[in-house]
């Protein structure tokens, strides 16, 4: 059974709306993706009738509050097949579970001398908190390169993965590319020599089933505002045994147990990494979020994603003068192109007052832009609300952008 795409895009208010007099056609999801009404009530409801601080009262509010908190825990660790809701810590979002895994993981186990191996598509947000441990122990980055195609050059791995790695950070699926990467193959590489490996999922978890146990990844990571929830929220899954052994990386209230002047004793799992007032409204809007995702079905929104990526590639690679960057046979519905002789912000200028929004600049990704020796691309990230009709206006604007421009 195919998916509803007239229903789904009713789903979303703010696809109904028109931008410079025409019909908008939203192609930024990499950046964030758009929120079904049922999200908007969610957080609403929230704000009107139920809003009171977690775990700290025993009111009916707090109370209710704190209820539907745990279970949007539950929601998650369901979501990604976690073994356990301990397993399940609520951030502010990707960038700030990579920097609470650098942070913690590397006052435990890193120190003056190891490695740590990321991959040369990160994103920078899996990059500069690595750099910044590597400044505070005197450790060394590592980088796994990728080819002409944005595939990772799996032949190097063996070679890069030393006795003094301490642990991989590794993107899922690259922002910028489309790239799915092998993790399993990596996991397992990694794991033959008992070096933990970290998956950063932000532009995974929106475009197919996650499951982290079958992966047997030891930490993986994803925001709401990318899986059609609220800003502000995030995930950081990692196994039990390993969270119990690292240190909390933030102080303050709710990851205390006993708090004296001469010492304090932390919180259990999962509340000893979350530190102060959790925003238990963006933890709540995510669940409901995976819930309706959950309704559509990920099994039927992956099979209806890779239809729109074959459309979408055959439509763009019928351009004269574009060029595409990052052919991976494995991706996910992220396109980044150039036009030949026109600068990409012209083209989004022109691109946008057609009422089609899509992205221009390094997305996040610098070193990528470096291997390729350009300075950014225009980026085209689709999600299952979009639709082929809307892959052909983007073509036909791209075809009019190129007549105005030459």
């Amino acid at each position: 059974m195919g998916l509803n795409i007239e229903q789904i895009r009713n789903d979303f208010p703010i696809l109904q709306q028109q931008v410079y007099n025409k019909p908008l056609i939203y192609m930024d999801n990499g950046a964030t993706t758009h929120k079904p009404q049922v999200v908007i009530d969610t957080v609403r409801e929230i704000q009107e009738k139920q809003n009171s601080s977690i775990h700290r009262g025993i009111h009916y509010l707090s109370e209710q509050m704190t209820s539907r908190y745990e279970a949007a825990r539950e929601t998650v660790r369901a979501f990604i097949n976690a073994a356990s809701s301990q397993e399940i810590i609520f951030t502010s979002g990707a960038t700030g579970s990579v920097n609470a895994v650098a942070f913690s993981f590397g006052e435990k186990y890193v120190s003056d001398g190891d490695e740590i191996l990321i991959s040369e598509m990160e994103h920078h947000s899996n990059i500069v908190p690595w750099q910044m441990l590597c400044e505070r122990k005197g450790a060394q980055l590592k980088v796994i390169p990728f080819d002409e195609n944005g595939e990772l050059q799996l032949d190097r791995l063996d070679d890069l993965l030393t006795d003094k790695t301490r642990i991989v950070a590794l993107t899922h699926a690259s922002n910028s590319l489309g790239t799915i990467n092998p993790v399993k193959e990596v996991i397992r590489r990694a794991h033959e020599r008992e070096i933990p490996v970290l998956l950063d999922g932000a532009q995974m978890v929106q475009h197919g089933a996650v499951d982290v146990r079958e992966l047997d990844c030891d930490f993986y990571l994803f925001s709401s505002h990318k899986i059609f929830g609220p800003t502000g929220s995030g995930v950081l899954y990692g196994k039990e045994a390993l969270l119990e052994e690292l240190p909390p990386y933030q102080g303050g209230g709710d990851m205390v147990d006993q708090v004296t002047f001469e010492g304090t004793t932390y919180n259990t799992l999962p509340f000893k990494f979350e530190a102060g007032t959790s925003n238990y409204t963006g933890a709540i809007g995510l669940a409901t979020a995976l819930d309706y995702l959950h309704s559509v079905g990920i099994e039927e929104i992956g099979r209806y994603e890779q239809e729109l990526i074959r459309h979408t590639m055959e439509k763009l690679k019928g351009v004269d003068r574009l060029k595409i960057y990052g052919e991976a046979k494995h991706r996910i519905s992220v396109f980044s192109f150039l036009l030949e002789n026109i600068h990409p912000y012209d083209a989004d200028m022109i691109l946008d007052k057609m009422g089609i929004a899509v992205r221009t600049g390094t997305h996040c990704t610098q070193p990528v832009m470096d291997h390729f020796g350009i300075s950014g691309t225009i980026r085209a990230s689709l999600v299952f609300y979009n639709t082929m009709e809307e892959v052909d206006q983007l073509v036909e604007g791209i075809h009019r952008t190129i007549q105005m421009l030459s």
